[in-house]
């Protein structure tokens, strides 16, 4: 599978994040009194969030080769953009359910710690544990990432992702309230745009059609190219 949805899905991600998680980049603690005190704990903030993708993307890649390996890799890519087109339905009501509510629970009880303390180490588990907080995106790139059938096409996707995330996220975190708070709740509508192309992309690729990148003969090659060879 080619990345250029993994990047296309972060690009809408960073659009997404700045409405959810724009006040929590905000209220993020300065290490140190210096300017490059504060740039360096941004960076080292996002930069651990991103690895948490890779760290996902290298296990969802490790469960899509597993599927790979049985054969079930068309059925897997059709049932994860069927799940993915059906959460578009359901995402306004993600945290209702009583186990992601605690887990949310949990993760905002850990991080409102952290973010009283003012230092490097701080700043990077802050980055990590917001990696792990619950998005509809996150989890449509991870769906992108079993779908590529290897550990490390499945790293690199998240990385991709993550990257494209990177552009809007830093600059909020660098630039404080650099969109109005109406404006960055405007742009969560996005999210179903970037899922729902996704959604559609993993079900051409399951439908095996022969087309180069978008719908590869899978049964033919064993995949797109990406995990060939592995």
């Amino acid at each position: 599978m080619q990345f250029a949805p993994a990047l296309l899905l972060g690009l809408l991600g960073g659009l997404h994040c700045a409405g959810m998680c724009g006040p929590l980049m905000l209220a993020l603690p300065v290490a140190g009194r210096t300017r490059g005190n504060f740039i360096a704990g941004r960076c080292l903030y996002h930069l651990a969030r991103v690895a948490v993708y890779c760290a996902l993307g290298l296990l969802f890649g490790l469960v899509g080769r597993t599927l790979w390996m049985v054969g079930m890799q068309r059925w897997v890519s059709i049932f994860l953009g069927a799940v993915l087109l059906a959460g578009i339905l359901v995402s306004p009501r993600l945290f209702e359910f009583p186990w992601i509510a605690r887990w949310v629970g949990l993760l905002k009880g850990t991080m409102s710690g952290f973010l009283r303390t003012r230092t490097l180490t701080s700043l990077a588990v802050l980055g990590g544990l917001n990696g792990l907080l619950p998005c509809g995106l996150v989890y449509a790139a991870c769906a992108g990432a079993a779908a590529t059938g290897h550990w490390a096409s499945g790293a690199l996707f998240m990385l991709v992702f993550g990257l494209g995330t990177l552009p809007v996220m830093m600059a909020i975190s660098l630039s404080g309230h650099l969109l109005p708070s109406a404006v960055r709740l405007r742009l969560r509508h996005l999210m179903p745009i970037g899922v729902g192309l996704l959604a559609v992309l993993l079900i051409l690729r399951g439908m095996s059609l022969g087309i180069p990148y978008v719908s590869p003969n899978l049964t033919a090659g064993g995949g797109d190219g990406c995990c060939s060879g592995h």
